[in-house]
């Protein structure tokens, strides 16, 4: 199944990078089958998550093993749509035959490219017809607002459902009036980890200041990936890897997913499209107060007090963060302290991890997750 954006962009779904971590315990029925599902920030390359991934892997591993444990953890991620070549035709700047230009993916079509790859994992994985008992979203960056887009979007397809049962086909039909396609109610999110979140006023941050004044001139806006596209032509593969591993400092996972991204015909494109799209979208915060909370005729029957208990919610900042506000920051996390329904966990890091973890810190993020998603499942 391909999906197809509004400016004649198809995405070939098997051409999207991924990478997947299966727990050894997959076929063991008397466990709870758990999807971990890892949304990329911007430049979405899942390559850059390679060693937070591996080693949250080898983390669980140990978890699984204790005596007791009663689940079966599952790792998946995959890059957001049109960075690389092949997950898309025609290329972008392609003229069709209705004389209409190609561009990028905007934000609203990677939040659509995730809901579908959320349910596409939740169908086919486990096979014989089952589907995760849990799915705990983890999302970085720009990923983070997407995971709470997939969970308010997968909130309204309950609210949906539950007035099309009771309205017949009429309320099918209405289903997209908003535009957004539903998101299946069926599909068992359960909780969000959110790390170095861009959720709110983007643009107010020092790095989206620059990027929104480049959106604000009509001259850059129109020409930027161009500039940039021909600047780094200009370099020698062999002389950008001495700059990326060298003077930059990359290990050698981030080193190569830099260079394959520079060496696309479409990756630069897609990130500058998507982040002027970035400072354009992610502004106020949007959602109801019911994003925040946990719905209790269905999670916390047969719980007690654990489930009103349960955290819905964890998030991680950045004690100073290039792309997040202080001040935006410190208004949401107040705002969470007044919501007293709310189930969100906030942590603001005091050992100067960057925004950019994955690059050099992915294995003490690892370890803190690894504790978030025992919560989350329950010890």
């Amino acid at each position: 199944m391909d999906y197809t954006e509004s400016k004649l962009t198809t995405v070939k779904q098997d051409h999207v990078p991924f990478l997947q971590y299966p727990s050894s315990y997959q076929d063991d029925v008397s466990r709870r089958q758990c999807l971990i599902y890892l949304i990329p920030g911007n430049p979405g390359l899942v390559a850059y998550y390679e060693p937070f991934m591996k080693t949250l892997r080898e983390l669980l591993d140990e978890r699984e093993k204790e005596e007791g444990c009663r689940y079966a953890f599952h790792i998946y991620g995959r890059n957001l749509l049109g960075f690389e070549d092949e997950d898309h035709e025609p290329r972008f700047g392609a003229t069709t035959t209705s004389c209409v230009v190609t561009e990028p993916f905007t934000l609203e079509d990677q939040i659509r490219g995730v809901c579908y790859g959320v349910q596409e994992v939740n169908n086919i994985t486990l096979g014989g017809g089952r589907t995760f008992d849990q799915i705990i979203l983890i999302g970085h960056s720009v990923g983070a607002y997407m995971v709470l887009e997939t969970f308010h979007r997968h909130h309204q397809g309950r609210l949906d459902e539950t007035v099309w049962n009771g309205a017949g086909s009429a309320a099918a039909e209405d289903k997209s009036a908003n535009g957004q396609p539903p998101f299946p109610a069926s599909v068992n999110l359960k909780a969000g980890i959110l790390l170095f979140p861009t959720i709110s006023h983007i643009a107010r941050s020092s790095s989206g200041q620059k990027l929104d004044w480049l959106r604000a001139s009509p001259l850059l806006d129109r020409t930027a990936h161009h500039v940039a596209r021909g600047f780094v032509g200009l370099w020698p593969r062999w002389l950008l890897g001495t700059f990326v591993r060298r003077l930059m400092g990359f290990p050698e996972h981030a080193a190569a997913a830099t260079l394959r991204f520079l060496a696309s015909t479409d990756g630069i494109w897609q990130a500058l499209h998507m982040g002027k799209d970035e400072m354009r979208s992610i502004t106020e915060e949007k959602w109801g107060e019911e994003l925040w909370e946990i719905e209790d005729a269905e999670n916390c029957a047969g719980k007690g007090s654990r489930g009103l208990d349960q955290t819905k919610f964890f998030f991680y900042f950045a004690k100073k963060d290039h792309w997040v506000a202080d001040d935006c920051r410190d208004e949401f996390i107040e705002r969470r302290k007044r919501h007293e329904k709310g189930r969100t966990k906030v942590v603001i890091d005091e050992t100067g991890i960057p925004h950019a973890f994955c690059i050099h810190h992915s294995e003490s993020v690892a370890e803190k997750v690894k504790v978030w998603i025992e919560d989350i499942a329950g010890r």
